[in-house]
């Protein structure tokens, strides 16, 4: 099945009002190359902004809470997250299940919320160094992609990103193989959790792409997109790997 290449970039904490000047080069090559899916989940600060500064952009959060409201201090919800604009959240980046402590039924609660108020879940899995030494790497990001995904979940609104913990920031990725066989299993398990739908769900690769090793990451099979940390801030670096997604569509 032919699914559209998703490019979401991951600003984490990241980021003023003068720094949203960067998105009108995305903005520009998301228009440029519209056979190619474009995202940008700035801090919660900035989305409001960003999504007036360039409404033809795809805007989205970092995180939501699996509540609508309440008692939860700190805490943004799937339906302020639409109020002020957003398309997309990622749930269960890994720096949230370590520094925060989710765990897959959390991630599971917020995805079952983003999906309640019309946003696309984009749920995180991936491995440590040491699980990938010890070769748990496989049981451990399907056993997340089992734990964390809604029965229920569609093609329309479910994207997962695979990052492997080890790569993310660190310049280090994995061979085109073992990105290749993580994909692979990850389809293999969202066909035993949502049937028919696993072919149109969209499987991302996360973790050090850039402009250099974009196109050929995104040539791997299954990989249906790339879910991009640092090169996301710059539009010099995050067009080339939108320009290497088009490429391959």
């Amino acid at each position: 099945m032919a699914r559209r290449k998703l490019i979401a970039g991951n600003w984490k904490m990241n980021g003023h009002l003068d720094h949203l000047r960067e998105l009108h080069g995305i903005e520009k090559a998301a228009k440029t190359h519209p056979q190619v899916d474009v995202a940008i989940c700035p801090p919660a600060t900035l989305i409001a902004p960003a999504v007036a500064r360039v409404p033809g952009l795809a805007i989205g959060a970092q995180d939501c809470h699996a509540a609508d409201k309440g008692a939860h201090t700190g805490c943004l919800s799937a339906p302020m997250l639409k109020e002020v604009g957003a398309h997309h959240v990622i749930v269960g980046h890994s720096e949230r299940r370590a520094d925060q402590g989710e765990t897959d039924s959390d991630v599971k609660a917020k995805a079952e919320a983003a999906h309640r108020h019309g946003l696309t879940a984009i749920v995180c899995v991936g491995e440590t160094e040491e699980e990938r030494d010890a070769g748990q790497a496989e049981a451990v990001v399907t056993g997340q992609v089992s734990a964390s995904l809604p029965s229920d979940a569609t093609a329309d609104w479910l994207v997962v990103a695979y990052e492997p913990v080890w790569a993310i920031g660190t310049g280090r990725v994995p061979t085109l193989d073992d990105v290749a066989t993580m994909h692979a299993a990850i389809r293999a398990t969202l066909s035993d959790i949502i049937g028919d739908e696993a072919p149109g769900v969209r499987i991302l690769y996360g973790g050090s792409m850039n402009g250099d090793n974009a196109a050929e990451l995104l040539a791997v099979d299954n990989v249906d997109g790339g879910l991009v940390g640092g090169a996301s801030l710059s539009a010099d670096k995050f067009v080339p790997i939108i320009e290497a997604g088009a490429a391959l569509a």
